[in-house]
C-alpha cells in the first residue's frame, strides 16, 4: 500500500471513528433519560480534574488562565440555563429528565467543528520517520482552552443539578410503608 494510500485509509476511518461517537452522544443527549446513580458523580469529580490538569498542562500558552476560565463560567452559565430547560419527571419507574436538545446540539456541533478545524487545517496525524515532532504544546490553543472550558463547565454544572434534583427528589418521596 502507498503512504499516499495509507493515509487516506487513516484519514476515512478517524472520520468514520468520530462521526460514530458524536452521533451516539446526540442520541444521548437527546430524549427522556433515566437518572445514572453513578454519572453525575464521575462528571462532578472528572471535570475539575480535568480543568486543574488542562491549567497546569497550559500555562506556557498565551493566555490559558483567561481562556479556561472563561470557558469554564461560560459552560457554568449554560448549564444553569441547561438545568432551567430540562423537564424532570419523578415516578414510582424511577428518576427521568429530558435534557433540552438545543443546547446539547450546539454543544456537540461545537466539538465538531473545532475537531475538523485541527484535523484540516493541521493535517491528520500520519506516521512521518524521521520527521520533527511538532512542537510541544500546540494543540491548546486559546480557542481549544476556551471549547474544553465551556464543555467542562457545562457538564459539571449540569450533573451538580442533576444530583441536586436527585437528592430533592428522593427526600420529598413517599416510603412504602412496611408491615411488622
Amino acid at each position: 500500500m502507498t503512504p499516499l494510500a495509507t493515509q487516506v485509509l487513516v484519514s476515512v476511518l478517524i472520520v468514520a471513528l468520530i462521526a460514530w461517537r458524536l452521533h451516539a452522544r446526540a442520541r444521548r443527549l437527546i430524549g427522556r433519560q433515566r437518572l445514572s446513580t453513578a454519572r453525575p458523580w464521575i462528571n462532578v469529580v472528572l471535570f475539575p480534574v480535568l480543568i486543574a490538569l488542562l491549567a497546569l498542562g497550559s500555562r506556557w500558552q498565551p493566555l490559558p488562565e483567561e481562556c479556561l476560565a472563561g470557558g469554564v463560567l461560560l459552560g457554568t452559565a449554560l448549564g444553569v440555563l441547561g438545568l432551567r430547560l430540562t423537564r424532570f419527571e419523578a415516578s414510582t419507574a424511577g428518576l427521568y429528565y429530558t435534557p433540552n436538545a438545543h443546547i446539547g446540539v450546539a454543544l456537540s456541533v461545537l466539538v465538531v467543528c473545532r475537531i475538523g478545524w485541527r484535523l484540516f487545517s493541521q493535517g491528520l496525524p500520519v506516521s512521518t520517520a524521521g520527521a520533527a515532532p511538532p512542537p510541544p504544546g500546540t494543540s491548546l490553543t486559546p480557542l481549544t482552552l476556551l471549547l474544553l472550558g465551556t464543555l467542562a463547565g457545562y457538564y459539571f454544572t449540569y450533573a451538580l443539578g442533576l444530583l441536586r434534583w436527585s437528592m430533592r427528589s428522593r427526600a420529598l418521596s413517599p416510603r412504602p410503608e412496611s408491615s411488622s
